[in-house]
């Protein structure tokens, strides 16, 4: 029998690279083959949390939808960040 005086410790592994950096490309790529502007979908689509600003193609509304918008935000200026030296 377990000991009932001490706390569980459970931790989750981190999905190596299946995050939210892939989900960003995935849906970029998807908007970019049917020929919307993927900024001003992304964007779009961040701001308003309405999934009709991505594409079904290459099951790309789907995708982003799995993901928290606010960590679409977070991924996005992690990498501008990164691309302008800030950190």
């Amino acid at each position: 029998m377990q000991d009932m005086g001490n706390t569980q410790y459970f931790q989750v592994q981190a999905e190596p690279e299946t995050g939210v950096r892939v989900v960003l490309s995935t849906v970029y790529e998807a908007l970019t083959e049917k020929g919307y502007n993927p900024v001003n979908q992304i964007v779009g689509y961040i701001m308003s949390g309405d999934p009709t600003y991505i594409t079904s193609h290459n099951n790309a509304r789907s995708l982003i939808m799995k993901v928290e918008r606010d960590e679409l935000v977070e991924e996005l200026l992690t990498q501008y960040i990164k691309h302008n030296g800030w950190k």
